[in-house]
């Protein structure tokens, strides 16, 4: 064979490959993703395969969270087996594709979702789906997936368009007993529950049964081509919004979100970040509620997982220490406030996380309330203020007290209990945020 012919013959081998090579993946292609409208067809072996996999374009950024806060009472032994929990949690920003995280942290025996899906919601305070966005959730490709106890899971992306400002529904079905549940107490959004496997019901009528709870779901992330990193507010219930108004969306951290989408919207040169709530109901800083794993637990404990292991995170805004100073039996020692707030920023700047820090809003006419006990909180406040804590302070003691006695919260920035703020007052706290305060990163050394 003369080197020409060779060349002629090596050539169309090439060809061949090339066009087998094409063509095997023209097939693939088209059973990947041809008509697919979220559902999962099988692969060898009976696993499901998710024909709904994201594009790799944009950011992932955490779209909503909630912290798992404690054991349910009352789901022990059988947990919610047999039934489905449709959690209705609120975005503020879109995005292309969506996961989400599943916690047993308190459950005693593993935990088993046989079946999950996401979708939008048909509206505002509906269990309804918009019909054309149900999609089933994977785990490392299969629909179903056990969480041993004590652990949590992260499903497979899903490609899911959401739209910003929207509520989505995350529901789940066990179907064998398991508990104690997991869950967030203090929701300020209304859920639901149905019998049986429904996580795939459009309509929404069989779910009967609300609920004040999220269950299980402890994060929501998105592929995002509008925001490049979220920030986490780290609190106790000033943070989780206890009194803001149910299905409203009206917590400080939701008023800041859509402050930021704004100010970003009009031109202003800021970063594009997410927002995200870590509050827990009664959090301190440096004790634990009861139980084992405790409920409640405490925010040098549970801030590895809470900041640290959310997605994307670049700056963390710290609200913490009230309840260390109204809990304690004892008169609290403010050395040990601030120094358990250093070390939240010492964990924060060791993974270059920039921290925000609050000062600590007034709380006379609280049934807690002790002239000993407001000169702790002023002893903080005092410290944290002199710049010896935080890499940023947002005050919102000056904010929101009173002007004519700044030891209580102003009438109208006061829910009633003289320590929770009302709608007002969580609208005037993201007010009160200088959304400059977001740009930078961590300083080599504070």
């Amino acid at each position: 064979m003369t080197r020409r012919h060779g060349y002629a013959l090596l050539s169309a081998i090439i060809a061949l490959v090339v066009g087998l090579s094409a063509a095997i993946y023209a097939g693939a292609a088209a059973k990947d993703d041809g008509g697919d409208t979220g559902r999962s067809s099988l692969t060898r072996g009976g696993r499901p395969h998710n024909s709904a996999a994201p594009a790799s374009t944009g950011t992932w950024v955490g779209a909503w969270s909630a912290s798992p806060a404690g054991a349910e009472p009352g789901t022990e032994t059988e947990g919610y087996a047999a039934r489905s929990l449709r959690n209705v949690v609120h975005t503020a920003i879109g995005g292309t594709s969506a996961r989400v995280t599943l916690s047993n942290l308190y459950g005693q025996s593993a935990l088993t979702i046989g079946h999950a899906t996401i979708a939008v919601a048909a509206g505002a305070g509906t269990a309804s789906a918009a019909p054309t966005t149900m999609r089933r959730l994977t785990f490392d490709g299969a629909t179903a997936v056990v969480v041993p106890a004590g652990q949590q899971v992260l499903s497979d992306a899903v490609r899911i368009l959401v739209p910003h400002d929207s509520d989505l529904l995350v529901t789940t079905y066990s179907p064998t007993p398991s508990g104690p549940v997991t869950y967030h107490p203090h929701a300020r959004q209304l859920s639901y529950l149905a019998e049986g496997d429904l996580t795939e019901d459009v309509t929404g009528a069989a779910y009967t049964e609300q609920t004040p709870y999220w269950r299980y779901l402890t994060s929501l992330d998105v592929l995002s081509n509008d925001s490049d990193g979220t920030v986490v507010a780290f609190g106790d219930s000033l943070t989780d919004g206890i009194t803001s108004t149910v299905n409203t969306n009206r917590r400080w951290t939701d008023v800041l979100s859509e402050r930021l989408r704004t100010a970003i919207e009009s031109g202003r040169d800021l970063p594009r970040y997410s927002v995200v709530n870590e509050g827990i109901s009664g959090n301190q800083i440096l004790a634990d509620g009861l139980g084992r794993p405790a409920d409640n637990q405490n925010g040098l404990g549970r801030f590895p997982r809470d900041v640290l292991g959310r997605t994307n995170v670049k700056v963390v805004v710290i609200d913490l220490g009230v309840n260390d100073i109204l809990r304690n039996p004892r008169l609290a020692d403010p050395d040990k406030i601030t120094g358990g707030l250093r070390a939240l920023v010492g964990q924060a700047h060791a993974r270059g996380i920039k921290v925000i820090g609050a000062t600590l809003m007034p709380f006379q006419g609280h049934r807690g309330y002790t002239p000993a006990r407001e000169s702790v909180r002023q002893q903080v406040n005092a410290v944290i203020r002199a710049g010896k804590v935080f890499d940023e302070v947002v005050d919102f003691d000056r904010a929101l007290r009173d002007p004519f006695d700044p030891r209580r919260l102003r009438p109208e920035y006061d829910s009633g209990d003289h320590l929770h703020p009302s709608d007002k007052g969580y609208a005037r706290m993201a007010s009160a945020f200088d959304l400059n305060s977001l740009k930078g990163s961590a300083p080599a050394e504070l």
